[in-house]
C-alpha cells in the first residue's frame, strides 16, 4: 500500500489532521497495519496511542495504553516551576504518580541541575517512564521508585520540590471525553469526588519535603476552592495559582514553612 491509499484510508477514519500525523510518524506502511490503526480511529482511540509518541514541553515521549498522554495543560505545571528556579539551583525533586515520566523529564532537561525521584503505583507506567528517561539521556538525573503517596514512605531523602499530577476525576464524571476512555482508570478517577489524590499528598508531602519547600499540583476545572482548603487544612501555605492557556485555573502552588 502505497503512503496516499494508507492517508486516504485514515483520513475517513479519523479525518485529515489525524491522518497526516500518523502517516509522517509511521515508518511501516502495510495495508494489515493501515486497517488496523484506522479501525482504532473509528473507536476513537488517541493518536498518540496508536503511534506511541506525544509531544511534551518540545520533548518527544513514548506512550501507550498503561499511561495517560502528555498534555498540554500539564505544561502549566512545568512553566511553573522552572520560571521558580533561578539560575544554578540544583532542586532535589519528587514526581508523584509520574506515569510517562515527562514533568519529571521535562524539569531536568530545562533545569541544567535539576535531579529527582519518579514515583508510581503502576509497574508498567514505571517501564513507560524508565524508557523515557533513558530516552533523554537522564538515567543520571532521575531515578523510579515503585510506591504511592498514600502513606508517607521514606524515600532516604528529602526534597526541595514536589510536583504531582494526580487522579481528579470524579467517578461518573459525564465531562469525561471520548479519549480518556483509552488512558488507565488508575491514572485518571480518585475517590471522594476526585479529591482522595490531593488529600494523601497534602497529609504526607512534609514527610518528604525540606523546610521552606514547595509543591506544585495540577488540578482538574473548578476544583481549586477544595484542593486549597484540604493543604490549608494541613498546615500549607497558599504561594499563588497559574492558570493555563484557555485562562482555566490549572495550578496551585503551596510552600512548607515550617521545620
Amino acid at each position: 500500500m502505497n503512503i496516499n491509499q494508507a492517508f486516504a484510508i485514515l483520513q475517513r477514519a479519523g479525518g485529515i489532521r489525524a491522518a497526516r500525523i500518523i502517516t509522517e510518524n509511521t515508518k511501516k506502511i502495510s495495508g494489515i497495519r493501515v486497517r488496523i490503526m484506522a479501525h482504532q480511529l473509528r473507536r476513537g482511540v488517541p493518536v498518540a496511542k496508536i503511534i506511541h509518541q506525544k509531544w511534551f514541553y518540545g520533548l518527544k515521549f513514548y506512550t501507550n495504553r498503561h499511561t495517560l498522554d502528555p498534555r498540554p495543560d500539564t505544561e502549566t505545571l512545568v512553566s511553573a516551576v522552572i520560571s521558580d528556579c533561578m539560575p544554578g539551583y540544583a532542586p532535589n525533586i519528587l514526581d508523584l504518580g509520574t506515569g510517562t515520566g515527562c514533568i519529571i523529564c521535562a524539569l531536568c532537561k530545562n533545569i541544567p541541575d535539576a535531579h529527582g525521584t519518579a514515583i508510581d503505583k503502576s509497574h508498567r507506567a514505571l517501564r513507560v517512564a524508565r524508557k523515557n528517561i533513558h530516552a533523554h539521556q537522564l538515567i543520571e538525573k532521575i531515578k523510579t521508585v515503585r510506591t504511592t503517596f498514600d502513606r508517607p514512605h521514606n524515600f532516604g531523602e528529602t526534597f526541595d520540590i514536589i510536583v504531582s499530577n494526580p487522579p481528579y476525576i470524579a467517578h461518573g464524571d459525564k465531562r469525561v471525553n471520548d479519549a480518556a476512555t483509552h488512558d488507565p482508570k488508575l491514572a485518571l478517577y480518585a475517590k471522594n469526588n476526585g479529591l482522595h489524590a490531593y488529600e494523601s499528598i497534602a497529609r504526607n508531602a512534609t514527610h518528604w519535603l525540606k523546610p521552606y519547600g514547595k509543591i506544585y499540583l495540577e488540578i482538574g476545572v473548578d476544583m481549586g476552592t477544595d484542593v486549597k482548603n484540604i493543604f490549608i487544612k494541613h498546615g500549607w501555605n497558599l504561594m499563588r495559582s497559574e492558570s493555563d492557556l484557555a485562562g482555566i485555573e490549572r495550578v496551585l502552588v503551596f510552600e512548607r514553612t515550617h521545620p
